[in-house]
């Protein structure tokens, strides 16, 4: 018989109890239930780091674009004032 078979058998039996009322024992999700929060616990650590590195990546894009589109800006007004210039 492996661990994981005798873990669900036992997890699946009910602890006995003298009164009527249920204990903290009786009522808490056991082994079993702290793996799976602390699985997904650790997923949404990863999810949130995830997101923060594509929404940086994202950011520094825009910023650069931003920057190319000035420069292309004050290009073409260099240019503009250059063929004024020739005019003139």
């Amino acid at each position: 018989m492996n661990l994981f078979s005798l873990i669900l058998k036992t997890a699946g039996t009910p602890v006995p109890t003298e009164s009527a009322e249920p204990t903290a024992i009786s009522t808490s999700p056991g082994t079993l239930g702290w793996i799976f929060t602390f699985g997904l616990a650790v997923a949404a650590l990863f999810l949130i780091y995830d997101m923060v590195r594509r929404i940086r990546r994202m950011r520094y894009r825009a910023e650069i674009q931003q920057e190319i589109t000035e420069e292309e800006a004050a290009a073409d007004e260099a240019a503009e004032l250059a063929k004024q210039k020739k005019k003139s």
